[in-house]
């Protein structure tokens, strides 16, 4: 046992609690009371490893020398001992390692300060890691001792987590362990497809015009299924428009693989707004070969995945049709705000700079959530000739907070005459309709 003023519990009754805070945010009772959290943890691909941290994060005290690096080692040797893949291993001992940095950093480091920001950003490494380390920082804290935990520091962690998130948007790419990642991806994915009967010559043909950031953002299952599906295209059978009802994400997944045009985006949201679905998170990507590979996760507005084949059908049906045709896009309709999001105004942020290591721009995008958010932004890019050449797309509880790659029609970075335009633009859109939907609903 351990005593001290600062710790009300013991350390076996102190993890129990942590481990018992994290699971609580997947509650859908008690996800009002840390509503980030409980956004971040449904999205985590794997949230084993962080109970697995949770559990291990102070296993080592009391034993003399650096709990948080005994711990590591111990965690690192389990996982290894249990069937974990060595990346999961080595990100649960990361976690051990690290579960106090963000709280340090936190509560003793002026956050308002670029330079630490992009200090702990650089230790932190990629948003994958910060995800993890934000939950087990919030239930650490929480599970210590009653009187620590307040409104202060639940803002000052998210206020941290947000500022860092934004300084990583654009090294999402090159995230820690980057090649051996997208080596254990690559071979789970492939004994999937083995085991399905795809020769791997006809996977290595699809693969080769994939880029990286396809099998970092992507799990195996989902790329053994993409990878089938499209092994199995015929000529004229695009655009492929696939459905997973019920996705690990929480969601209903709704992939689309074609040839990129220039209004794939706007017409893929619009038609998904259209059909009264929710856009929860997106992924735009485009292949080497002129391809895109896009997948958005949907609900629908009783915030339920699509139930039943008729539904289901219904989406593919009226996706394939809206990408194939080349009829004018028509400006998206308004919905009705739910009242969940009635009382929140979150002022639209925008920002455009140029992208140095590529020849694109980057534009980055806060506002209020609200339905049809990206059917609106869609619709004005298709009326600028903005081409979408990758896209990150987040909602965090009435946050919209997205960043957009973009070139204009000849694929070169905004000139700066359409940049104004497109924000001046993008500004009344968002703005004006907000407006709209609140005068419509009374607030």
């Amino acid at each position: 046992m351990q005593y001290d003023l600062f710790h009300a519990y013991t350390v076996d009754s102190h993890t129990l609690m942590v481990v018992r805070n994290l699971r609580r945010f997947t509650v859908p009772e008690h996800m009002h009371e840390f509503p980030l959290c409980s956004a971040i943890i449904g999205q985590l691909p794997k949230p084993e490893l962080l109970y697995l941290a949770g559990l291990f994060h102070d296993i080592a005290k009391g034993r003399g020398g650096d709990h948080s690096e005994l711990g590591a080692e111990d965690a690192f040797n389990f996982c290894m001992a249990h069937g974990l893949g060595r990346y999961d291993s080595r990100l649960v001992a990361w976690l051990v390692r690290h579960h106090l940095l963000m709280s340090m950093t936190a509560q003793r480091r002026d956050i308002s300060d670029p330079e630490v920001i992009n200090d702990f950003a650089q230790q932190v490494g990629d948003p994958y890691h910060l995800d993890y380390l934000y939950l087990l920082t919030v239930a650490d804290i929480r599970g210590t001792n009653p009187s620590l935990w307040n409104s202060w520091k639940d803002a000052l962690l998210a206020d941290l987590y947000k500022l860092t998130k934004r300084a990583m948007r654009r090294s999402l790419g090159n995230p820690i362990d980057k090649d051996e990642l997208i080596r254990e991806t690559q071979q789970n994915a492939r004994r999937r497809l083995k085991a399905q009967g795809l020769h791997h010559m006809t996977v290595r043909s699809i693969w080769r015009h994939f880029t990286d950031d396809y099998f970092l953002r992507y799990s195996a299952d989902e790329i053994a299924w993409h990878t089938a599906a499209i092994a199995r295209l015929k000529p004229g059978d695009l655009p492929l428009v696939m459905i997973e009802p019920h996705g690990t994400r929480g969601g209903t997944e709704v992939f689309i693989y074609t040839e990129d045009r220039d209004d794939l985006f706007a017409r893929s949201v619009s038609t998904l707004d259209r059909l009264g679905l929710n856009i929860q998170d997106a992924r735009i990507l485009t292949t080497e070969s002129g391809h895109t590979l896009d997948s958005y996760l949907v609900l629908e507005d009783d915030n339920q995945p699509v139930q039943g084949e008729y539904r289901q059908n219904e989406i593919v049906e009226q996706l394939t049709e809206a990408l194939r045709s080349t009829r004018a896009l028509e400006a998206p309709e308004q919905r009705k705000l739910p009242r969940r999001l009635r009382h929140f105004n979150t002022a639209t942020q925008l920002n455009i700079t140029v992208d140095e290591p590529n020849p694109r721009s980057v534009l980055e995008l806060i506002t209020g959530d609200r339905p049809g958010l990206l059917s609106h932004v869609g619709y004005i890019f298709s009326r600028f000739g903005i081409r979408l050449q990758n896209a990150r797309i987040a909602t965090i509880g009435e946050r919209a907070e997205d960043v957009f790659f973009i070139t204009d029609s000849d694929n070169a970075p905004l000139a700066h005459e359409l940049k104004e335009g497109l924000l001046a633009a993008l500004h009344a859109e968002l703005d004006g309709e907000d407006d709209v939907m609140r005068r419509a609903d009374g607030v």
